[in-house]
């Protein structure tokens, strides 16, 4: 490899420090409340019908229910991250853990929906602690690439373990218990973090990060949270001018936090991060990953629902097979990356997922289940190394004082891409659903002004329309909508193309992990051992 060519962090080392039998239990304990903040995102769906009929909730109420936790996590991403490099990052995820139990508590006996909506919000702000601590930790704990890329694979494991646990867990409390005991199982884990973390946990900081620029924080969040909520209404409502303007407004929060932090000796985001050719491109193709997985999970669990008319919890059975597939090859991505560059794995797995794209254009509105549920297995196999060896790369190539504010970029550039392309895609999908659908003579006009807005109007119309007309209109539906989910598996295939390329391009210096080592060096960061007195690696 020329030396030119060589990523700023990325050198290559003799004798990298092992971690032990202390650090992988470390590691176990981090993966909790990683899966945790996984679960909480979307158990509430399956809550929700209990949660209106006791508290009354509407159609508004519910929304904020259900997309407060998300909106929250995503905007206090930076801020958390920026304040763990100042405060300590073990100390910031003991702050959460706390506040995870107290609002859990207040959510699981909510007795009013503002209540609810508040505890919720308090629930996000906790979350927003967890990934940017949990990964620089591991980062701490971990300095052997080798022992780094498969804590990594296992953390990506906790991350995908707890989206799938959360319908199959939220199902099985539900049916026993009220609906406030899906918040409850939060407090034995955070309860356990905060009583095994001061043995198997260091603390690190960064003694010379200034102060926190409320400012900075103010602006983070006045751009980040508009965007994600007007992404989020352009997406279930189409194309209006009130989330457009909330998007409007939301960049240019953002415009100015870019300007004050460019200016100011302590951002709260330090943006020459962004400058790393390594971290820059693994962000990048991170974000565009999830635009695609974010668009193409909407309209595919709408198939399953609303032409297939599976439940939502048959409809996350279904979703299981895709998911442990992604969680067996996540895990041997980085034993691969051991050896081969990561650039080759990713732009790999992009083409696969671009095949598997190929394969849902082939989905038909009669027996579309088999083939919809195939094609996810395969892009969900192609998309599995991006869960550990993206943060791996970010983490790599960031410096130690910078930890904390670099672990919260992976999540911030997911949350954004998962809502952007829930937006783009869902729009999509919703444009060619209603460039096809053919509404039969008859039908009140109500009812079809309903059906040809979207699939979850048509289907109800069907169902009280009856008999032949009403057969014929959930059929054209059902097509119309079924060549949307073509459409765009059409269009995320292309953006798979594109995405090996970037990985390829922006990626082809990094060597394979074995030849890397964590850009140690000589730094600021402030080490302290666990308080057991045994100190962790490094």
């Amino acid at each position: 490899m020329p030396p030119d060519e060589e990523d700023p962090g990325m050198t290559t080392v003799d004798v990298p420090a092992k971690a032990g039998r202390r650090e992988w239990l470390a590691l176990a304990l981090l993966c909790l409340p990683t899966m945790l903040t996984t679960i909480d995102i979307n158990v509430m769906f399956l809550a929700l019908p209990q949660v209106s009929e006791d508290l009354g909730a509407n159609s508004t109420e519910q929304l904020w229910i259900t997309d407060i936790y998300g909106f929250l996590i995503s905007g206090f991403l930076i801020t958390m991250g920026t304040l763990g490099d100042r405060i300590g990052r073990r100390r910031l995820l003991y702050l959460g853990g706390v506040g995870f139990i107290v609002a859990s508590l207040l959510a699981a006996y909510s007795t009013s929906t503002e209540m609810l909506i508040a505890s919720r919000a308090l629930l996000g702000i906790a979350g927003a602690t967890v990934m940017p601590s949990v990964l620089a930790l591991i980062r701490t704990l971990f300095r052997d690439p080798k022992q780094m890329g498969a804590a990594m694979g296992l953390w990506g494991t906790a991350l995908t373990v707890g989206v799938v646990l959360g319908p199959v867990v939220g199902g099985l409390l539900l049916g026993a218990f009220w609906w406030g005991s899906i918040f409850l199982m939060a407090v034995p884990i955070m309860a356990l973090l905060l009583i095994a973390g001061p043995l198997l946990l260091p603390e690190s900081r960064n003694p010379d990060a200034g102060r926190l620029d409320v400012l900075s924080m103010v602006l983070s969040l006045g751009g980040i949270l508009p965007v994600i909520y007007g992404l989020k209404e352009l997406a279930s409502g189409g194309w209006e001018p009130v989330p457009a303007g909330w998007i409007l407004v939301g960049l240019v929060f953002l415009l100015a936090f870019v300007r004050r932090q460019r200016r100011i000796s302590s951002p709260l985001l330090d943006l020459t991060l962004l400058g790393n050719r390594t971290l820059g491109a693994g962000l990048t193709f991170a974000m565009f990953f999830a635009f695609v997985s974010g668009g193409l999970g909407l309209v595919a669990t709408l198939f399953m629902q609303m032409v297939e008319g599976l439940s939502p919890f048959r409809a996350g059975l279904w979703m299981l097979l895709p998911a442990i597939a992604m969680i067996i090859v996540g895990n041997i991505a980085p034993m691969v990356a051991r050896k081969v560059r990561p650039a080759y794995i990713l732009a790999s797995g992009a083409v696969l997922g671009g095949v598997g794209m190929v394969m849902i254009t082939q989905v038909d509105a009669e027996t579309g289940l088999a083939t919809l549920v195939a094609g996810l297995v395969v892009v969900y196999i192609g998309g599995a190394p991006i869960g550990a060896l993206i943060p791996f790369l970010v983490m790599s190539s960031a410096p130690p004082e910078k930890a904390g504010s670099a672990g919260s970029l992976p999540g911030a550039v997911g949350e954004f891409g998962v809502a952007l392309g829930v937006a783009v895609l869902g729009v999509v999908g919703t444009s060619v659903y209603r460039s096809e659908v053919d509404v039969p003579a008859g039908v009140p006009a109500a009812a079809a002004d309903a059906a040809r807005e979207s699939i979850a109007g048509a289907v109800p119309a069907a169902s009280q329309l009856g008999g032949p007309a009403g057969a014929e209109l959930l059929s054209s539906a059902r097509a119309a909508f079924t060549e949307g989910l073509n459409v765009v598996a059409v269009v995320t295939a292309v953006l798979f193309a594109l995405l090996a390329v970037l990985a390829l391009l922006g990626l082809r210096h990094v060597p394979p992990t074995a030849a890397m080592a964590m850009p140690d060096g000589p730094s600021p960061v402030e080490e302290q051992a666990p308080e057991s007195g045994v100190r962790a690696a490094g």
